[in-house]
């Protein structure tokens, strides 16, 4: 493998396509990845604060130990994803679905069953 190379991108908008690469410890900040598409992806561990990642589509990920805080997910889709563990605090979930179900129902039965 190659020695790691670092790679400095600041104020331009620029298209990644990256795939059989090692990013770990990378570090992105004030970044607009909406729309962006993670396949096949390990996140385990990976931090996200202040980003935008409206419309984006995660499928077949690792997301163990992912910290997701301040950030807009809002038209996100997460596919076949391991999801053990994850907790959502402090979160607006209006039209949020698990399995097609709303989430809000889901909370309602819940909350149906334990007062």
């Amino acid at each position: 493998m190659e020695p790691e190379q670092v790679i400095q991108i600041h104020g331009h908008r620029r298209r990644i396509e990256a795939s059989d690469a090692d990013l770990s410890g990378s570090a992105f900040a004030d970044v607009n990845l909406s729309g962006a598409t993670f396949t096949d992806i390990n996140l385990s561990g990976a931090t996200f604060v202040d980003i935008d990642l409206a419309g984006s589509a995660i499928e077949n990920a690792n997301l163990a130990g992912w910290r997701v805080r301040n950030v807009n997910l809002h038209g996100a889709q997460v596919n076949s994803a391991d999801l053990r563990g994850a907790s959502i605090i402090n979160s607006l979930m209006d039209g949020m679905t698990i399995d097609g179900i709303p989430v809000a129902d889901l909370l309602a039965a819940h909350r149906t069953v334990n007062p």
